[in-house]
């Protein structure tokens, strides 16, 4: 519901400067968005690599997802706008880096046997749904931070139910 006006007005440019740089309110939409999921993509590999376990490093980059979507700017793009703004395909399409680092660390975990050999992209799209649902759940609960502790519990039962081998 935000004009150009007054998204000009807040960068301290002139009308004209926006469009120089987006067509409109869509493609600035998007530009947003696409920084946010950069943010994100940027935050979960280091979490990842401070674990040893691949399972132990993804189950950390799950719950820092789940963190960082308590911040209320990535809530207000990524989990309550972006969806009317962008469409389904349009969102995906954006976050799939996100969907392809899960991919790959799953391809990890059950290369170092720590979940059965399976295909990581079923179970990366199944995960990754489930995360971004659960955010939103989180996002719109009236005490995020009760909500987020039960998201991260339910998290660490379902990861130890996938896990093969005994934590360490």
């Amino acid at each position: 519901a935000t004009s150009l006006d007054a998204v000009a007005a807040k960068a301290r440019v002139t009308k004209g400067a926006v469009y120089h740089h987006f067509e409109g309110k869509q493609q600035l939409f998007e530009a947003v968005f696409a920084r946010e999921v950069g943010r994100l993509a940027a935050v979960l590999p280091a979490v990842y690599a401070s674990k040893e376990d691949p399972w132990d490093a993804f189950e950390a980059s799950c719950r820092a997802f789940l963190a960082e979507c308590l911040e209320p700017g990535l809530q207000r793009i990524m989990l309550l706008d972006a969806l009317a703004a962008m469409g389904w395909e349009g969102v995906r399409r954006m976050e799939a880096p996100m969907l392809d680092m899960m991919e790959i660390a799953i391809t990890r975990a059950v290369e170092a046997g720590c979940i059965a050999p399976r295909p990581a992209g079923p179970l990366a799209v199944f995960l990754y749904g489930a995360l971004c649902e659960t955010s939103m759940n989180v996002a719109r609960a009236d005490n995020q931070k009760a909500a987020y502790r039960k998201a991260v519990t339910e998290l660490g039962h379902v990861m130890d139910g996938l896990r093969l081998t005994e934590r360490n």
